[in-house]
């Protein structure tokens, strides 16, 4: 598979246990105790998706998140004891693109990160020759890259912010439901709350315009869709 994971989790009884069903799974594991260990393994290797624990010694998970959004969008699903809604709002808000509440099964820790490293890393993958560039009123999504541009400003996205963009300007002027959305993002059911769709957008809201809403409105009762104003071909 070749897919490289960072397991960062103070509890080594955690990461051995996660190392043992993913190097099953066929993924190359590296492994982080700490907040500053992780950030320093992110800057050596080249890490395709993080498991980050929040309640670490040192930096904490949120500061390494919000470190690492900076510059990187690779996905990051948080391992958390945190189970109250505000807590994963807040790490889905900080750009985590999973959260994982323990204690967990560590097959569905495995099928998270198979669902996520799928949707990310086989984005534009085909024998078809894909379309590179997609144009939506003056936003250009350059799908390789997975970089969003509004003329000369470059607008970092999280993996689930580039997948909703994805989606929304293949198809402009169409209307997405939460659960859409969620399953499109998420890779999973519908079946938490969708505090965690909300978040997401009015977080692209603010990066795309002041105006929230000015690129994606809310159609009540519906869901969101994308203007179309000016497409480009």
């Amino acid at each position: 598979m070749g897919y490289k994971i960072l397991i960062a989790d103070d509890e080594p009884e955690i990461r051995d246990l996660l190392r043992l069903y993913l190097e099953k799974d066929g993924y190359d594991v590296l492994e982080a105790a700490d907040g500053a260990q992780a950030l320093s393994a992110l800057q050596k290797d080249a890490v395709d998706l993080l498991l980050l624990d929040i309640m670490m010694p040192g930096i904490d998970g949120y500061r390494v998140l919000q470190n690492i959004r900076e510059s990187n969008n690779i996905p990051v699903i948080i391992l958390s004891a945190k189970s109250a809604d505000a807590d994963k709002i807040l790490g889905l808000d900080l750009g985590a693109d999973d959260y994982i509440t323990k204690p967990f099964q560590p097959l569905e820790a495995v099928a998270r990160v198979n669902s996520n490293i799928r949707r990310f890393y086989a984005l534009g993958s085909g024998t078809q020759k894909q379309v590179e560039e997609l144009w939506v009123q003056d936003l250009k999504l350059d799908l390789s890259s997975c970089v969003l541009s509004q003329g000369d400003r470059l607008i970092e996205l999280t993996s689930v912010e580039f997948k909703l963009m994805k989606l929304f300007m293949e198809n402009p002027g169409k209307v997405f439901t939460k659960q859409q959305l969620f399953e499109q993002g998420w890779g999973d059911e519908y079946l938490v709350s969708d505090n965690n769709i909300m978040v997401c957008i009015s977080k692209l809201r603010a990066k795309l315009s002041e105006d929230a809403n000015a690129y994606i409105k809310t159609i009540r009762g519906l869901g969101y869709r994308l203007e179309k104003g000016e497409i480009r071909e």
